[in-house]
């Protein structure tokens, strides 16, 4: 039996307003980079946040065209990291296939992990107010002895931390896995790997853990139960959130839908896009960075009404079947070119697996005293109500990297 190198990718929290608790790992120290080595940088990661979007929203309508009625979460910028510090070890048609894939093409590859290395180091912060971290490892067992080289560039260029594993004893091994992510997730995905497929020789883990506090925060007391509509015939009631404020707000009148922007404390927003009705598809078949751009200028700052559902939302996704799609199939095969990890061996990527989890409520107001005080102008409220299924996606706004993309049918499903 060939060896079967095995990628797992994890997304670990998207939890808004829990930032009080204290990590249970220390944030690495800051590293020193030099002026032009952080303009190229920057420059280099700029364009791959444009490029990351543009995947996101293909994978994002394969996923809808797949499951039009369900849940969708994951993070676009998880997916891409991981399979960019897989592509270190692939070579020729395989890399190709990568590079196209995930809008890499015509980016030196120099220059594409010098991109992902400066939007890591930028992108990994921990503050009162804000906790992102962004990491990788590699579960290697004895077996692979892979070349020095790729152990020293995704060391270099992607932080990965390599971890000994005997996969051998598989249970031992899920445990180790498993161990791993629930201590960097802080408990919060604890159990990502339910099986190890026999012949598995590497593991690669990805994780994007996320917290922060609304910069204006919802008042526990004012959540009310509400109905949010599944379709013509049928409604769940969930705990809505509510929050009068000064927000960025607009609607689309090409489109028909209105598109709304919540700040975290901090440099990333939440934007909620809420077709009208019988308007979704027509939304998601116009996503792309011509609409971001129109939307961009529709938005005023107003006061609005605000009503959001409170949710925890889980989602998870096998990507090497949704890849596919994308025309990205022969690092999944036999005949995939990954010598560039190890040359005297024949390796594929077994599994592909993607878990995302999101948690969006309004705690956190005892502990951030006059976070929410705001002066509004004297002017009727603009009444914007998430109460039917609607878009949402977390982005960090220096970049404008899409961390997170997801599409909400029923918050109050899993």
């Amino acid at each position: 039996m060939n060896p079967v190198l095995g990628l797992g990718l994890l997304l670990a929290g998207l939890l808004t307003v829990e930032g009080l608790l204290k990590p249970s790992f220390s944030p690495e120290n800051n590293e020193v980079v030099s002026q032009g080595q952080a303009r190229k940088g920057r420059r280099t990661a700029q364009e791959l946040a444009e490029r990351n979007t543009d995947f996101g929203l293909k994978l994002f309508k394969q996923l809808s065209f797949n499951s039009p009625d369900s849940n969708i979460l994951f993070s676009p910028w998880s997916i891409s990291m991981a399979f960019a510090m897989l592509s270190l070890g692939a070579q020729d048609s395989t890399l190709a296939e990568i590079k196209e894939g995930f809008n890499f093409r015509n980016i030196p590859e120099k220059d594409l992990h010098e991109g992902f290395h400066y939007l890591i180091h930028r992108l990994n912060r921990w503050n009162q107010d804000q906790k992102l971290r962004v990491g990788n490892a590699l579960f290697i067992d004895q077996k692979l002895k892979p070349q020095k080289k790729f152990l020293t560039d995704v060391k270099k260029l992607y932080k990965a931390d390599t971890v000994p594993t005997n996969f051998q004893t598989s249970e031992n091994a899920r445990k180790q896995v498993n161990d791993y992510v629930s201590q960097k997730t802080q408990g919060r995905i604890s159990n990502l790997i339910k099986m190890i497929d026999p012949g598995t020789v590497m593991l690669l883990i990805n994780y994007v853990f996320f917290r922060a506090r609304w910069q204006y925060e919802f008042d526990p007391k004012a959540t009310k139960e509400e109905d949010f509509i599944l379709d013509r015939n049928k409604a769940v009631k969930v705990p809505m959130m509510f929050h009068m404020g000064m927000y960025e707000v607009g609607h689309d009148d090409q489109l028909s839908c209105t598109v709304l922007e919540i700040p975290y404390r901090g440099n990333i927003t939440a934007v909620f896009i809420l077709p009208d009705e019988g308007k979704m598809k027509d939304v998601e078949q116009a996503l792309g960075m011509n609409t971001f751009a129109r939307w961009k200028k529709l938005l005023i700052k107003r006061v609005a009404a605000v009503f959001v559902p409170r949710m925890f939302i889980t989602g998870s996704h096998d990507l090497k079947k949704t890849l596919s799609y994308l025309g990205i199939t022969k690092i999944f095969e036999e005949r995939g070119d990954l010598t560039r990890i190890s040359p005297h061996q024949s390796l594929k990527v077994g599994e592909a697996v993607h878990k995302a989890i999101l948690k969006m409520d309004e705690k956190g107001t005892e502990a951030a005293a006059g976070s929410g005080a705001q002066t509004l102008p004297m002017e009727t409220p603009l009444e914007v109500k998430m109460n039917k299924r609607f878009l949402l996606m977390i982005r960090e706004n220096e970049m404008n990297n899409l961390l997170f993309l997801g599409k909400i049918v029923n918050p109050s499903k899993r």
